[in-house]
């Protein structure tokens, strides 16, 4: 068999560092949550003779974090926990991530700076709190529950740190000490309104940190773009009238049953005065909206206005609790979805960025979302995504939000954004027309002709999408395919927008490499397309093992039927758990016909492998090799990693490239298992 590459990545060596230039109030028992003290002299100041060392100048990132905001806490228990913080500085230091960035002082906001966004009247009640006693906190419960708050003696402090951690993480990105930030911080702020506290909220953050940025350096045009789940009230109010901020918010509105509830979060609440078409509400009519719904957004409504906008700075207001698992959010944003979403807010402002924390109240997703962000703005590119199709819900929403925000922004065109119903009639989608041309064109290279399917429920997802050669019935010795439906390669006139310039796109396919070998050494080739269709107007969320059932149709009425009994399975991206399923309900009859597996897997999961069956796990570990690139997460797990015998990495993240790269050593496995013939046991014989 031809060698494929293989080599370990070096580890690297943690650190958790807390450093706090504010030295008051004295240390709680909150504050030991990390666990390591910073050195003594961290923040003795260096002297101008000694010169910057090339790591201090080499951080492009950094961060805002202190577990002194862990005292704000809830003696009843609160979903605005104090662990919310500290569960994102964890995963970010075990992940090692904060030794890649600068931690960046924090300090309590100061008076002049609130009253920038506050009235005094909010400023004093607020520092009020530090002086309540618990007698005070249990007769006060009633009013306070009335604005969604809880408070504490250490609220005040706490809130201020929050807000003055975000305005030194927006500083040092105006300033150019860093290129992006994440403010690490709690509680939250994007409720807090110029007169009143509530939902949370005590000091609005980023508004703060948006008017002291313009105040104290050359950013006027800020960008602030609110994924919380809930519509930032504050926000919004702080700046109704200004058009040098730009507010954009994707929430749960409901008819404005939703909190904060109310008309301001509708998609018609649009500034007033100079700031009219300033102000962006992109309102959710239910729950359960996931990545394709936001990223749809982004790509319609979101990107053509901050492009038309270009600022200077773009905080993002990041509530995690659209995220999958958030029981107060009710939504389903994933990990990857946030990723994608923050790299597309990179590409605007030079690349200025500041992440501020607001809500976000599971602790698993709230870590992972945070973790997915992070990893962008240090430079990783974000996971590859499913094929995602957003819900009508959704596609409605935004063609609403686009005719009411094209009278003022140019670039947002309604007639893009168009729900598919109102065309349906003379409409054909990418997938059908690329379906039929690779149809033709297997019969045209290769003779391969259709497959025909049975079941209604396979013929709506699967019609035209497996393909074998003339062959099959005869030949001995076949390669089964299986793949998802390859890559569109587009030109767009602009990245901001996703449109597509036609003329200079195509389709990538990475079976014709292998489909013009096989035909060459003889071999039979069934061809299997598991990119599913979902049913018309069906939701995108089904979870049933579409691609297995196929296999498991074809490998029952086609395959046992022919005289193949030399068999090699190939799985390239998502396919590869269709194999694996194959594999597990067709135990008995793999064993008699199947030599070998192949599994190409990229950046997506390696599949499970067979369970119930010992001698089927005994000769898939002897009789599969499995492709992977450098940084696959199978790594960093040492028992997924044993259950797979010959595991190849290769330099390379994309899929379709990756199986180019390895396709000679996938040519050499399957010629070197045709050349044997295998018992039940595993073991090969000539």
């Amino acid at each position: 068999m031809a060698p494929l590459p293989s080599s370990s990545g070096p580890s690297v060596h943690e650190r958790g560092d807390e450093m706090d230039v504010d030295r008051e109030p004295p240390p709680t028992r909150a504050d030991q949550h990390a666990g390591n003290a910073a050195p003594a002299d961290v923040s003795r100041p260096r002297a101008a003779s000694v010169p910057a060392t090339l790591r201090e100048s080499a951080y492009q990132v950094g961060y805002v974090y202190s577990s002194k905001m862990m005292s704000h806490s809830c003696a009843q228990g609160h979903c605005e926990q104090p662990e919310r913080i500290s569960r994102i500085f964890d995963i970010l230091r075990e992940n090692h991530c904060l030794e890649k960035m600068k931690k960046l002082p924090i300090r309590r906001v100061l008076r002049e700076e609130a009253l920038l966004v506050h009235s005094q009247a909010l400023w004093d009640k607020v520092l009020a709190l530090h002086s309540l006693t618990e007698q005070d906190i249990a007769d006060s419960e009633a009013y306070y529950n009335d604005l969604s708050l809880y408070v504490h003696p250490s609220t005040s402090y706490a809130a201020q740190l929050s807000a003055g951690g975000v305005i030194e993480a927006s500083l040092a990105v105006a300033r150019g000490e860093v290129k992006k930030a994440f403010a690490i911080v709690r509680p939250p702020g994007h409720h807090a309104e110029p007169d009143e506290h509530m939902g949370f909220c005590f000091f609005n953050n980023v508004a703060i940190a948006a008017r002291v940025v313009q105040l104290r350096t050359t950013v006027k045009r800020i960008l602030i773009l609110d994924w919380d789940v809930h519509h930032g009230n504050g926000t919004q109010r702080a700046f109704y009238d200004d058009p040098s901020v730009l507010y954009i918010s994707l929430h749960r509105y409901e008819g404005g049953n939703f909190y904060p509830n109310g008309p301001f979060g509708s998609m018609t609440s649009c500034g007033e005065g100079p700031g009219i078409g300033f102000s962006v509400n992109i309102p959710w009519p239910e729950g359960g909206m996931g990545d394709a719904d936001y990223i749809l957004a982004f790509q319609k409504i979101i990107m053509p206005i901050a492009m038309e906008f270009s600022p200077d700075l773009v905080i993002i207001s990041s509530g995690f609790d659209a995220a999958e698992g958030d029981d107060l959010g009710e939504c389903h944003v994933s990990p990857a979805g946030y990723a994608h979403m923050t790299h597309m807010l990179s590409s605007l402002a030079g690349g200025k960025l500041v992440v501020a924390l607001e809500g976000g109240y599971c602790l698993d997703a709230i870590s992972a979302s945070a973790l997915a962000v992070t990893r962008v703005i240090l430079g990783e590119m974000p996971p590859q995504l499913p094929p995602l199709t957003a819900s009508e819900v959704a596609t409605e929403t935004i063609f609403q939000v686009c005719m009411e925000q094209s009278k003022y922004w140019k670039n947002v065109n309604p007639k893009a954004c168009e729900p598919i119903e109102e065309v349906e009639q003379i409409a054909f989608s990418l997938p059908e027309l690329l379906k039929a041309h690779r149809q033709e064109y297997l019969f045209r290279e290769h003779g391969m002709l259709e497959v025909p399917l049975m079941s209604q429920a396979l013929i709506e997802r699967f019609s035209a999408q497996v393909a074998c050669t003339s062959d099959i019935m005869d030949n001995e010795t076949l390669v089964l395919f299986v793949h998802e439906f390859g890559n569109l390669a587009v030109e767009l006139d602009s990245v901001m927008t996703c449109n597509v310039r036609q003329e200079h796109s195509y389709l990538i396919d990475c079976s014709k490499e292998l489909l013009t070998w096989a035909k060459n050494e003889g071999y039979a080739v069934l061809d299997v397309n598991v990119f599913a269709k979902p049913f018309p107007k069906a939701k995108s969320k089904h979870t049933d093992d579409y691609g297995g059932a196929v296999l498991v149709y074809l490998w029952d009425n086609y395959v046992q039927l022919t005289a193949a009994r030399r068999v090699v399975l190939v799985g390239h991206g998502p396919g590869c758990a269709a194999v694996m399923s194959l594999m597990q309900q067709r135990a008995e009859s793999v064993l008699k016909s199947v030599l070998g597996v192949v599994q190409v897997v990229g950046l997506h999961n390696i599949p499970a492998t067979p369970k119930d069956t010992p001698a089927l796990r005994q000769w898939y570990y002897e009789n599969s090799i499995v492709i992977v690139p450098l940084n696959h997460p199978i790594f960093h797990d040492s028992k997924t990693l044993k259950k797979h015998g010959s595991i190849f990495r290769i330099d390379e993240a994309k899929p379709i490239k990756l199986i180019i790269k390895a396709m000679p050593g996938i040519q050499s496995f399957i010629k070197e298992k045709f050349g044997l013939t295998t018992g039940v046991n595993g073991k090969a014989r000539r």
